[in-house]
């Protein structure tokens, strides 16, 4: 036998490399959350017009912990009355290993958020099936696009604002 080993010795036992990037679900949690419906029974019967507004942060915690939160506010009015506001910031506690500086915010705002949105959309719609509506099911969000956005409109911040010429 030779005295080079195989790929998956040269990379550890588990096969894994020791030095790939590494993204870890420490925890998951409601940070905060509000639900009003100011206009209940008299607005149990009819279909709401919704709007729905998404935010991101992400902050560094520890060394390699890093907490994303994804913000939702979904207000409804019907016949022009509010019919209810529902506010939710969920969160979660990454763990990041060997992710280069450049991609983090990517990781963070991309792949954070799609991590927990599934349990942030079942908490909307059970909170808003628990104020006597139907429940409503958020559309899948492209977080990749959100971002592209995001960083758009901060690129125009420092370039002078939209609408200005570049120096």
């Amino acid at each position: 036998m030779s005295g080079e080993g195989t790929a998956a010795e040269a990379d550890g036992e588990n096969g894994m490399d020791a030095q790939a990037g590494r993204v870890q679900v420490v925890g998951q949690y409601v940070k905060d959350l509000s639900f009003e419906n100011p206009n209940a029974p008299g607005n149990l019967t009819s279909r709401p017009q919704i709007e729905l507004n998404v935010d991101l942060q992400a902050r560094q915690v520890e060394r390699e912990h890093y907490e994303v939160e994804l913000k939702l506010r979904v207000s409804a009015k019907a016949d022009d009355k509010p019919a209810f506001l529902l506010e939710l910031v969920y969160a979660g506690l990454f763990h990041l290993q060997n992710i280069p500086d450049e991609v983090r915010n990517q990781v963070l705002l991309i792949e954070g958020p799609h991590i927990l949105f599934p349990f942030a959309r079942r908490i909307v719609a059970d909170m808003v099936r628990d104020g006597g509506m139907p429940p409503l099911m958020i559309e899948p969000i492209d977080f990749a696009a959100l971002y592209r956005a995001k960083a758009m409109e901060m690129q125009q911040m420092r370039a002078g604002g939209p609408g200005q010429p570049d120096a």
